[in-house]
């Protein structure tokens, strides 16, 4: 199943947070040695670092992605409450240290999962899932169904699916009598408008809140219906963009606060 491009990553839904002062170990620049950064693991698997407590106000020092990192608790430095992590995305490793045992628990946790966002047990995954294996006609008070024809670049051609609409989510079947879906594209945060493309001239397209994720390009069999998807497509992410916010500033709250 595919969302935006993975169903088991959930790309945009809340990863937990966490934030606080720790010292960071650095070896360039004329003082060597360890430096307090105020630390920001957020919601999208992302540790940022500023100079100060001033996220919000100021840009990070540094950003670094966190997906597919390896961490853990380091004694190669003599240092107590050491932890090492080794982004995929950069090729320097970075030594953090907390000042306890109990801190240096807690953000090894927060990182873990950040790093494995698949082991999150998010309701709206586990539905996801259970609708992906249904038949079409078995997902209950779809918002929007019908044929739509969806680009394929690699072929350049249009390919039809029977399509059903449903929290945000946009199911593709090879038919009305298939058992399950064969794809679908997660919608949390994508803009709908009609576009032309090609040699049309109405065209339903989706576009990612960013470029890590593709653009999709469907097609009604007339503007109307065209028409009738844009609407639905636009109301269906509405509704979930509330629930999406305040469960990220849930996850987000004060009270993670590391206090030094």
């Amino acid at each position: 199943m595919t969302i935006g491009s993975d169903i088991a990553r959930g790309p945009n839904t809340p990863r937990p947070g966490c934030r606080g002062y720790l010292h960071k170990r650095t070896q360039s620049g004329l003082i060597k040695g360890w430096r307090k950064r105020w630390f920001v693991l957020t919601h999208d698997c992302c540790l940022s670092y500023y100079r100060h407590q001033d996220e919000g106000k100021r840009r990070p020092l540094s950003t670094v992605k966190l997906e597919g990192a390896e961490v853990g608790p380091d004694m190669s430095l003599g240092k107590p409450f050491v932890m090492k992590c080794r982004p995929l995305s950069a090729t320097r490793v970075y030594f953090l240290c907390a000042t306890s045992n109990q801190e240096m628990k807690r953000w090894l946790g927060a990182l873990e999962k950040a790093i494995h966002p698949i082991t999150q047990n998010h309701v709206w995954v586990d539905v996801t899932r259970h609708n992906s294996n249904l038949p079409p006609l078995a997902v209950k008070n779809p918002e929007c169904l019908g044929l739509l024809h969806k680009v394929d670049k690699m072929k350049d051609m249009w390919i039809q699916h029977y399509c059903i609409l449903k929290d945000s989510c946009l199911y593709l079947y090879s038919g009305i009598r298939a058992t399950h879906a064969h794809g679908g594209i997660y919608l949390h945060g994508y803009m709908v408008r009609e576009q032309p493309y090609g040699s049309k001239k109405s065209t339903i397209e989706l576009r990612p809140p960013s470029d890590e994720f593709k653009t999709f390009y469907f097609c009604a069999e007339n503007p109307n219906e065209n028409k009738r998807w844009i609407v639905a497509l636009k109301a269906s992410i509405q509704k979930w963009l509330p629930l999406h916010q305040a469960l990220q500033d849930y996850m987000s709250r004060p009270s993670e606060e590391t206090r030094m």
